[in-house]
């Protein structure tokens, strides 16, 4: 008998039994009853401390080892990180051997987004430090605004799994791209929509880590303004442009720190409240609590830190085509500024105070031109650079997809977010579908 027909054979006896044991497991199944159900006991005994004011690591140690081995741990843990500087409310979890109480791991959450591990063996402590791990989420949200642009983000019951904290942080977002186009305090209107994609690197807990502004559009009274994030040099310092490649900010911000009373305007005559004299004030002093961060105001290098006269801690920063700005009556610095410092627009250079010849917390703020003072609410601002004529192709096809994405949208409606391994590759909604019925979260 030749091998095929000798395989065909045997391949219909095969089917042949399969039929029968088919026929015999036709009844019903057998009831094999429950089983208890089986509890394992943990391997360890995790608890976890919070540092208290004035606490140190090694009194949150004492009882758990011995004296000698708490300083090899320290030892260890100054490798990654000084004990000096942990803050009140650190967490820290003691891991033991269950039975036996062995200490055999300690975990320091230094921030959210860093952990230093120190781990117990034979030859002593070792220790490194873990990045907390995170994952890409483009989110895509839309929305009519009935009061106000805030309670419609943060109001938003799609965005229920988003901490509050991080809906605040979209608005700011959004506030920052367009405060050259309107003013969100003053001139949003009821029926106004807007929508916008968000990248955002979020945490295991589903806060966020950082994210920026992919597309958005907001429509105020019919009018649509776009901003679509381009980075032309690749170097991650990129800006927002408009659907024609010009810079939707400006070469300055409006104010060089978040919205607070003018307390003084620029004028050629005012009387001081504390020389008893009439003299010129060529600034704007804006009322702030002591420590509020000051902003720079336009991308810049720093001409002068320190003490100034009446100004008091004074900064000065020259920007290109003839401009200067001054920051009078600081607190204190921010860490690492220096004369020659290059400084970005929004950067954080200092902090509100009342140093000089100033009689409660503001800042002074001052716009100077080719050596002239000049009133910084009366100011023309200059745009920023529009897109490089060298970087057009890369632009022309950023601009296409981000703009599909967002059109992709409805102009109003709730939010969805989706997962996307890269921002050159996101994931595209479904023609013809409700973002609303795709919630990830």
């Amino acid at each position: 008998m030749s091998p095929f027909k000798r395989a065909l054979r045997w391949s219909r006896i095969a089917v042949l039994f399969g039929a029968v044991g088919l026929g015999a497991c036709s009844g019903p199944a057998p009831d094999v009853g429950m089983l208890d159900a089986v509890y394992a006991k943990p391997a360890e005994d995790v608890q976890v401390l919070s540092l208290q004011s004035g606490q140190t690591l090694g009194e949150i140690l004492s009882g758990s080892i011995e004296p000698q081995e708490q300083y090899d741990l320290l030892l260890a843990f100054r490798q990654q990180a000084s004990p000096r500087r942990m803050r009140p409310g650190t967490e820290i979890t003691l891991r033991r051997r269950e039975g036996d109480g062995w200490l055999r791991r300690v975990d320091v959450e230094l921030s959210a987004d860093q952990t230093v591990r120190l781990i117990r063996g034979e030859t002593g402590w070792s220790s490194e430090t873990i990045q907390t791990p995170t994952y890409v989420d483009t989110l895509y949200a839309s929305g009519e605004i009935e009061s106000s642009l805030w309670e419609s983000v943060v109001e938003n019951p799609a965005l229920e799994g988003l901490p509050v904290e991080d809906r605040v942080g979209l608005i700011d977002d959004l506030d920052r791209v367009f405060q050259w186009q309107m003013d969100f305090s003053r001139q949003i209107r009821s029926g106004d929509t807007y929508r916008f994609v968000f990248e955002e690197e979020v945490r295991p807990d589903g806060s966020l880590r950082s994210g920026k502004l992919l597309a958005a559009e907001m429509d105020n009274a019919g009018t649509a303004y776009y901003a679509v994030y381009f980075d032309p040099n690749g170097d991650g310092e990129g800006s927002y442009y408009d659907l024609d490649g010009k810079s939707v900010r400006r070469a300055f911000l409006l104010k060089p720190l978040t919205y607070r009373r003018i307390s003084s305007r620029f004028t050629l005559s005012r009387y001081h409240p504390i020389l008893h004299k009439f003299r010129a004030h060529k600034g704007i002093d804006y009322a702030a609590n002591t420590g509020t961060p000051v902003m720079a105001t336009a991308d810049g290098v720093v001409t002068f830190r320190g003490r100034d006269g009446g100004y008091g801690n004074l900064i000065e920063i020259r920007h290109p085509n003839g401009w200067r700005t001054r920051y009078g009556h600081l607190s204190g610095f921010a860490r690492g500024l220096h004369v020659g410092t290059r400084v970005h627009q929004s950067e954080v250079i200092g902090y509100v105070g009342m140093t000089g010849l100033a009689t409660g917390p503001h800042l002074h703020y001052e716009m100077i031109r080719h050596g002239k003072q000049i009133d910084p609410l009366s100011v023309d601002l200059p745009a920023g650079d529009p897109v490089p004529d060298d970087a057009e192709a890369r632009w022309q096809q950023a601009r296409t997809t981000r703009m599909a994405l967002l059109r992709s949208i409805p102009a109003s409606g709730p939010v969805r977010a989706t997962m996307a391994s890269t921002e050159a590759s996101p994931q595209t909604p479904p023609h013809g579908t409700n973002p609303g019925d795709l919630t990830g979260r």
